[in-house]
């Protein structure tokens, strides 16, 4: 939908048709990327960006912006819920927010001068692929079983204990690899200062592979997160003005709506079901990046 629908005079029926179509198509676009991302904890726009480009043809970087918007809507709709449930790990969140940031930071500042957008998407994509592989060896189970705290967890208490609506029962679980979700946190920070993505995919990972925490946490930890990281960039977007508030409204409406929608859904389902959402949320991600780095996708 061009911007001049806001500009030009009355026009036919037929025309008002075709822009409330288009609006309606974003708005669903939005509602199912903040369904998916809510669920996933990885925001919305594995949804929302390829829709916006491939199929509306909006130009990648407004596209880019808007989603950066509707992550800052999922973030805050879905995180609020599972803030006032007990699901997030706000230790957690908070401790390794440092390290996102500060990776955000040099990614930005320094690397995105010397490395290649397009190499870094295609190295990214494989390793999003590989990563599959210790996922789904653990696609069926509920619980990670014998997780000890590390020396960091019992330092920073960053274990806890959640109610689980599907099992109608608390949770307790334990923490481990702390140093090795740091770093990953400070490369899914670098990354998205480099590539304008909010690379809630790599703070899944840490969540899941690193520190071995229950998939439900996971997720809602790192909707926790994500708004952080995508307020900053959204300031950048802004700043250029690539936020266009005819495309952010339906965009973040839309999203919120699907967030608070996806809350519901996850509560209910098992760790095992969310983590299989992820997977396949994951796989579209790595395709996306290696098409990206190729030239071919979006």
């Amino acid at each position: 939908m061009p911007v001049s629908f806001f500009s030009r005079p009355p026009g036919t029926m037929s025309s008002d048709i075709e822009s409330l179509l288009w609006l309606t198509k974003i708005a669903a676009a939005s509602l199912v990327g903040g369904l998916v991302g809510s669920i996933s904890g990885l925001g919305g726009g594995i949804v929302i960006v390829p829709v916006l480009t491939v199929f509306l043809g909006i130009p990648i970087q407004d596209a880019i912006g808007a989603s950066i918007i509707s992550v800052i809507a999922v973030s805050s709709g879905a995180g609020s819920v599972y803030v006032k449930d007990r699901i997030t790990n706000i230790r957690i969140a908070m401790f390794l927010e440092l390290a996102t940031a500060s990776g955000a930071l040099f990614g930005a500042s320094f690397l995105s001068r010397i490395v290649n957008p397009r190499a870094l998407s295609v190295l990214f994509g494989l390793t999003l692929l590989a990563s599959l592989l210790p996922v789904i060896a653990r696609m069926g189970e509920e619980f990670p079983s014998g997780i000890r705290n590390d020396r960091w967890a019992d330092t920073l208490r960053l274990s806890g204990v959640y109610f689980d609506k599907r099992l109608n029962r608390e949770v307790a679980y334990k923490v481990t690899g702390i140093p090795t979700a740091v770093g990953l946190m400070a490369v899914a920070g670098i990354i998205s200062g480099l590539l304008g993505i909010g690379a809630g995919v790599v703070k899944v990972l840490a969540h899941e592979i690193a520190m071995k925490v229950p998939t439900k946490v996971s997720t809602a930890t790192s909707n926790f997160m994500i708004g952080v990281t995508a307020a900053a960039g959204a300031g950048v977007y802004l700043r250029r003005g690539l936020v266009l508030p005819f495309l952010v409204v339906p965009v973040a409406v839309a999203a919120l709506i699907g967030a608070f929608l996806g809350t519901r859904i996850m509560e209910r389902m098992s760790n095992a079901r969310v983590r299989q959402v992820f997977a396949v949320a994951l796989s579209i991600i790595g395709i996306q990046m290696l098409l990206r780095g190729f030239g071919l996708g979006f």
